[in-house]
């Protein structure tokens, strides 16, 4: 997977001087670090709708019919509702090649989560709002990954997030190739230990919704329904809870090769992991170790040990 990977991206993150004020919200994690592996594709809505810059704010506002609507939050309040929606309806329709998106936190265009809402009239709000354009975003692509600048800080999202963009990036890939129930079930096969580590009785239900393959008529039907549950099985977080117990089930393949203070030495690795003392890293690197010793054709396929760049640090910190 060494082709950079489609990503949107608000065009404020990139350093490009479109916010309503003239300025940027240009977001190193983008600009500095994933540059090197992603494409992006970089949009403001509001300047695709004909906005300049600078411009009057935005906000959204409930109006009486209780629909959100997108305004001017000075003179007058007039209404950009329907243009923004129109413009975005059609937008979304190009955009299903991407493999995720990152958004400009509290716009009214952009935001993801928790943007202003305000009453008609007034500066009450309620924080409870989602951006028109990526409201779009999350009706055409409900599968596709889509993060905000804000909480990608936080480096447990900002790990979930890559491991869905690269995840979903070989599965579209896979169906470009020419799609088939072998290709489909060797995909499955290579995301099973990172897949419980993200939520073990999801896993399951995938599994056997996987076993079911041969009912359905159509296989493009069923991949863009199994991309779904691929897509929502890795929007929970891997918790340490399950990284363990994927540490632990990986640990016995060694056991025939291992000495027993090189068994106990791993076992103590994985414990210091469970018991937060150790990062992540420190038990998988060992067990990769054992992996190059002693090679096991399966665990040499599993997207667990490699789910991103190595360089991008993202189980330093885990």
């Amino acid at each position: 997977m060494s082709e950079k990977i489609p990503v949107g991206i608000s065009a404020c993150l990139l350093g490009d001087s479109v916010r309503f004020d003239g300025g940027h919200k240009r977001f190193a994690f983008a600009t500095d670090e994933l540059a090197p592996f992603v494409r992006f594709e970089p949009v403001c809505p509001e300047m695709a709708i004909g906005l300049p810059t600078p411009r009057p704010a935005l906000r959204l506002v409930k109006q009486g019919d209780e629909q959100i609507h997108l305004c001017f939050s000075k003179d007058g309040g007039e209404e950009l509702t329907d243009e923004m929606t129109r413009w975005s309806a059609e937008r979304v329709k190009s955009l299903h090649h991407l493999c995720g998106y990152l958004l400009c936190a509290k716009s009214p265009s952009c935001g993801l989560e928790r943007v202003r809402v305000y009453e008609p009239d007034t500066n009450n709000n309620r924080k409870a709002g989602t951006g028109i354009f990526t409201a779009f975003l999350q009706k055409e692509m409900p599968w596709l990954p889509l993060e905000e600048d804000g909480r990608l800080h936080d480096h447990a999202i900002r790990e979930n997030f890559m491991a869905r963009v690269y995840a979903l990036h070989e599965f579209n890939e896979m169906w470009r190739s020419g799609l088939t129930r072998h290709k489909l079930i060797e995909f499955h096969s290579r995301y099973k230990l990172l897949l419980l580590s993200h939520a073990q009785d999801e896993y399951r239900e995938l599994g056997r919704f996987v076993a079911a393959m041969p009912q359905w008529d159509s296989l493009d039907d069923y991949a863009f329904e199994y991309r779904n549950r691929l897509m929502h099985l890795m929007s929970h977080k891997a918790s340490r809870r399950n990284h363990t117990n994927v540490l632990m089930h990986v640990q016995g393949y060694f056991r025939p090769q291992l000495s027993s203070p090189q068994r106990q030495e791993l076992a103590q690795l994985i414990d210091r992991y469970r018991c937060g003392l150790q990062p992540l890293l420190a038990p998988i690197t060992m067990l990769k170790h054992y992996m190059a010793e002693y090679p096991h054709p399966w665990l040499a396929q599993q997207r667990y040990f490699d789910p991103y760049p190595e360089a991008l640090r993202l189980r330093y910190g885990q």
